[in-house]
């Protein structure tokens, strides 16, 4: 089992030999370090065994506080055994969630997809296939709609949200009371935000559609970027050869980005993303 511990603060001298003396004065061995420097900002990963670490997670945090305060940083531990809670929220379109359904049935996503919530009924019967509880909330009262899904996130205790293919735009106030959320763009952002984009790169005649998978913020497809990736195409592909290419690519990226949350790999900083991988 490892401790990992994700640091964020203004740069100044001496902080990798502060937070390692931290680990080490407790009996941790580091097996991965990691560290980047922007925009006077210093951001850190720290994983360590927790084999002769004499801390309790709640100890950590308690006695890391104090230096995370002489620091000014931002930070996060955690336990590799910890497997947070995810919910998918999911529309008509269900390539994203088989593929994010059978990598977590294989052991590949670390966290438990736990509450499945749609707008339509169509993937109803792939959550009853794999057991896993299915809501479906009508937007017919976008402000009703909203409180409904945030009573489910909490009675479930829900840590992160996955928008796989959630064709709706959530609003600031849900934003506000929610964990994180990340959403799968059909596009490669900045490039052709909003709907439509595969007939909007068709009609361009670009020679490479991708995907994005970011966080959300209020600001339509304008969250920080976690992961992106691309695919050649070329004038004899249709509207549906880019749609169907594109699918492919969105179920990668987004897997990946969801991966690296659920690692805890993830840190945000200036509407933007550093990823230690």
């Amino acid at each position: 089992m490892h401790g990992i511990l994700q640091v964020c603060c203004p740069d100044q001298r001496g902080l990798v030999a502060k937070i390692s003396q931290f680990v080490h004065q407790w009996g941790g061995n580091i097996v991965h370090a990691d560290h980047h420097l922007d925009e006077g900002l210093f951001l850190s990963r720290l994983e360590w065994e927790l084999t002769g670490f004499e801390l309790s997670p709640a100890a950590t945090r308690a006695e890391f506080a104090p230096l995370a305060q002489t620091i000014h940083a931002q930070w996060f531990y955690h336990t590799r055994d910890e497997r947070p809670k995810v919910a998918v929220f999911v529309g008509k379109q269900s390539h994203c969630l088989w593929d994010l359904l059978w990598r977590y049935r294989a052991g590949e996503l670390p966290g438990e997809i736990t509450l499945i919530i749609s707008n339509h009924w169509e993937c109803a019967p792939i959550a009853e296939q794999f057991h896993i509880p299915f809501y479906c909330i009508k937007i017919e009262d976008k402000f009703q709609a909203e409180m409904e899904q945030l009573t489910l996130i909490k009675a479930y205790n829900i840590e992160l949200i996955i928008l796989a293919k959630y064709m709706q735009i959530l609003s600031q106030d849900f934003i506000d009371q929610c964990p994180p959320v990340i959403n799968i763009h059909h596009s490669f952002l900045p490039a052709f935000p909003g709907a439509n984009p595969y007939q909007r790169a068709h009609q361009r005649g670009v020679k490479i559609i991708g995907a994005t998978a970011h966080y959300v913020t209020p600001e339509l497809d304008a969250g920080p970027i976690i992961e992106q990736d691309v695919v050649r195409v070329s004038h004899r592909d249709t509207v549906a050869d880019l749609v169907r290419q594109g699918r492919d690519v969105e179920r990668r990226v987004l897997a990946q980005a969801v991966r690296w949350h659920l690692e805890r790999r993830v840190l945000v900083y200036h509407n933007k993303t550093v990823v230690f991988t």
